[in-house]
């Protein structure tokens, strides 16, 4: 047999870009899951996810191009690849997003968190009831371990709420850049023929 009759016995070669497009679905999916899995406070695991798609991403999907995608298909292309890269971001971001107030800057948003954890300490105490007055080390880590709950839960809900914001952000600066790459390397051929 020929080359041609065991390519023909494989099948037909996926389209272009085909398995690109399923690399950056299966990692959509995958963020997705990431995201509906996670309960309370964002843990640092969420970045090491969030690292982790992004690499995927990036090694196994090449961007999409004028060139090989025209009209709408480009747009599609273009908005799924940047829309997963900004979900990847966001997941990445999120538990710094939801410790350090400089990296989430949202006038308000944090104000109340440690007001609950004032009414978790207050909790804690009326909970032990007489208990409360003959362990005050035991008294103090209860307050302590209740109130650290109530304000990390605060935190990520709001965290949470905002994420969204900071995933479109990342996805519309991922799509200028890969827009900006797009001209370049057209214009690079174009101008070493005409030197």
């Amino acid at each position: 047999m020929d080359d041609h009759s065991h390519r023909a016995a494989r099948g037909p070669a996926p389209a272009p870009g085909v398995t690109s497009r399923a690399g950056v679905l299966g990692t959509a999916l995958a963020a997705v899951l990431a995201f509906s899995l996670s309960s309370g406070s964002w843990q640092w695991f969420s970045t090491y996810l969030g690292l982790t798609l992004l690499a995927v991403v990036l090694s196994s999907t090449r961007p999409p191009s004028r060139a090989t995608d025209t009209g709408d298909g480009y747009a599609r292309s273009l908005a799924a690849y940047t829309l997963v890269i900004g979900l990847c971001v966001a997941l990445a971001l999120a538990p710094a997003m939801q410790r350090w107030s400089w990296l989430f800057p949202m006038p308000g948003t944090r104000r109340d968190c440690p007001r609950l954890g004032d009414y978790a300490r207050l909790q804690a105490q009326a909970s032990l009831g007489d208990l409360a007055a003959r362990d005050g080390a035991a008294l103090a880590a209860a307050q302590g371990e209740q109130a650290g709950h109530a304000v990390a839960d605060c935190l990520s809900a709001t965290t949470t709420l905002w994420l969204p914001v900071y995933a479109l952000a990342a996805a519309l600066l991922a799509a200028l850049a890969v827009r900006l790459l797009d001209r370049g390397g057209r214009r690079g051929p174009s101008r070493s023929v005409e030197g």
